[in-house]
């Protein structure tokens, strides 16, 4: 009798690659693998990279050094690997380097490996399937794929090089996918993709008819949205969203500047007074939705008075968490070539003074729904006694840990903001 081979596996970067990495290692769990914790002894590591900024290529490069302690052999994919398939190959215990088109059949391309290092690359704007994947891994929230790729050409991102084209399947393939996510006994689902909102491109489908056919069809109590662009966010997408049951109020779109020159230096496809109106729609149609930003820090080209206007901008909204990034040059990209470079210690200045904006905003929003009910999914974990879990907006709550209460949606009331940013709260 074979001894049987334990797997682990660490994820690095959005929501879509972790419910990637999810169906890659079942695959591996269905053929007699046996999971352990990442930093465990194992046979074999898969690590699923990211290169959405310098650090992360840099993070990802630094897992795979550290995987070579624990892990026999490495199986190294993702948006990283795509970009960097011959490099990886050559790193010690990495047998595989997977780009974007044979990242899902790594389980038979390991079958198949003699011990040579191997790196299988591809041109990601030949690619045209559309590969399924949700998670699994947790108890209480699953991330379902709905789109991959990006057409988009902003100047700073090399994810459409690492992704290829814009592509989704038919509604009835999500809506299948979705079922067998509620049949598992989750009770959330997370839209992810890398630019959802362009779902059915090149299609008699959209991403309202996505929206609209979920709501109706999937027997799920809790849905939501990840990131989606503001040009592609409107008013029939919110308005959906408000007068659902199913989906939650929680939004996270991406601004990246304040200023309409840096957007346009960036090669976006809308202006702040677009976005502005997006919030404005989302506030007075739900009033009390949770609204992340994304924000990219020391673009080239931003001056003192540039970044002020993003600082102003953004302290007249009515945000709830701002996503803040650091810019950093990606290989190949057309704002690398951009004169007027920012000095990283004036980054690092600005990431301070729109953080603490944040931390103003995020704590004003948890204390403007103290006394206020709602409903929460309490997830596994147990520390030091408590339970925590998050409102349909997304307020992180906590309460007394018991075992009954996993996965399970409980009334609440909100009673105190407390020092590490969650909210106590009673069960009703």
């Amino acid at each position: 009798m074979s001894e049987i081979k334990k797997i682990s596996a660490y994820t690095l970067g959005c929501k879509l690659n972790f419910a990637e990495t999810s169906t890659i290692v079942q695959k591996f769990l269905d053929n007699g693998f046996e999971l352990v914790e990442f930093g465990q002894p194992a046979d074999l590591t898969i690590i699923n990279t990211c290169t959405v900024t310098s650090q992360a290529d840099k993070k990802s490069r630094k897992t795979i050094h550290h995987a070579s302690k624990f892990a026999k052999e490495i199986i190294v994919i993702g948006c990283s690997a795509q970009l960097n398939t011959e490099k990886y190959a050559g790193y010690s215990n990495v047998i595989i380097s997977a780009g974007i088109k044979d990242k899902f059949r790594v389980f038979e391309l390991y079958q198949q490996h003699k011990g040579a290092h191997t790196a299988y690359s591809c041109d990601s704007r030949a690619v045209e399937s559309f590969d399924h994947a949700y998670s699994i891994s947790g108890r209480t929230r699953s991330f379902l794929k709905i789109q991959d790729g990006c057409d988009y050409k902003c100047s700073y991102c090399t994810i459409p090089k690492a992704r290829g084209r814009s592509r989704s399947p038919r509604i009835e393939e999500i809506i299948r996918d979705a079922q067998a996510i509620a049949e598992k006994g989750f009770k959330e689902i997370i839209l992810t993709g890398v630019n959802i909102g362009d779902f059915g491109r090149g299609t008699d489908e959209t991403f309202f008819d996505l929206l609209r056919a979920l709501d109706q069809q999937v027997d799920i109590p809790r849905i939501r949205i990840s990131s989606v662009e503001p040009e592609l966010l409107n008013e029939d997408i919110i308005r959906l969203i408000a007068e659902s049951e199913k989906f939650l109020p929680h939004f996270h779109i991406p601004l990246q500047s304040g200023s309409d020159e840096i957007l346009r230096l960036m090669r976006r496809r809308y202006n702040t007074r677009l976005f502005a109106q997006r919030i404005e729609t989302i506030k007075k149609l739900i009033p009390d939705a949770f609204i992340g930003i994304d924000v990219i820090v020391g673009f080239p080209g931003e001056s003192d008075e540039l970044f002020r206007q993003t600082y102003d901008f953004l302290s007249n909204l009515p945000f709830s968490y701002l996503h803040l990034f650091p810019y950093s040059d990606r290989p190949g990209t057309e704002a690398s070539r951009l004169p007027n470079k920012v000095d990283a210690r004036i980054k690092d200045q600005r990431m301070a003074e729109l953080k603490a904006l944040s931390d103003q905003q995020h704590k004003q929003f948890y204390l403007d729904h103290l006394g206020k009910e709602y409903n929460v999914l309490f997830e596994a974990r147990n520390k030091e006694g408590k339970i925590y879990g998050f409102t349909e907006n997304y307020i992180k709550t906590e309460t007394t840990y018991q075992p009954g209460l996993v996965n399970q949606i409980r009334r609440v009331k909100l009673l105190e903001f407390t020092p590490e940013h969650t909210v106590k709260a009673i069960l009703l």
